[in-house]
């Protein structure tokens, strides 16, 4: 299976909503088989559909990071329901945006409710590391890149650094 192409930014896609999913098909779970292979290939521990072309709201997730053995977490129209604390997630980083990293301000605990594959409801309930990625891969169904919770001057330098970079590959 060939990996999904990953947008990155500053493609003006990763900054618009999703839409709600409203038909679980056999495209749909086409699209989350390619996006978990996508996700594990790149390597990464999350990925939204809007960051491989698809403006649906559906996340894919390895719910055992940094473990030996990865387990494929699927959420479609997922949504934080509660939140609690805050804490700052260090280092973190984003397949849509490459070579950097940032300390981010996110809150320490999160409740958040959606469907799984099969269409079952999900509520789960995370304080850790899992909280944080969720917290970044809903941002993305949201149009809002890990980079929108940073200081302006870290973020221009970004963009002046990855516009220079496209500059000189054209």
């Amino acid at each position: 299976m060939e990996p999904l192409e990953i947008v990155t930014y500053p493609d003006k896609f990763l900054k618009q909503p999703t839409k709600p999913v409203e038909n679980i098909d056999g495209e749909l779970q086409n699209l989350i088989d390619r996006m978990a292979h996508t996700m594990f290939a790149a390597p990464g521990v999350g990925l939204a559909a809007i960051q491989v072309g698809h403006d649906k709201s559906l996340i894919v997730y390895d719910g055992n990071p940094g473990e030996d053995r990865p387990s494929l977490q699927v959420l479609i129209n997922p949504r934080i329901v509660e939140a609690q604390g805050t804490i700052i997630s260090e280092n973190e980083g984003c397949l849509s945006v490459p070579d950097f990293r940032a300390d981010v301000k996110r809150n320490a605990a999160v409740v958040v409710e959606g469907v799984d594959r099969d269409g079952k409801p999900v509520r789960i309930e995370r304080d850790d590391f899992l909280a944080v990625v969720l917290q970044h891969e809903i941002d993305h169904l949201n149009g809002v890149l890990f980079i929108d919770r940073i200081s302006a001057l870290k973020r221009q330098l970004y963009r002046k650094r990855i516009l220079k970079q496209i500059r000189h590959n054209e």
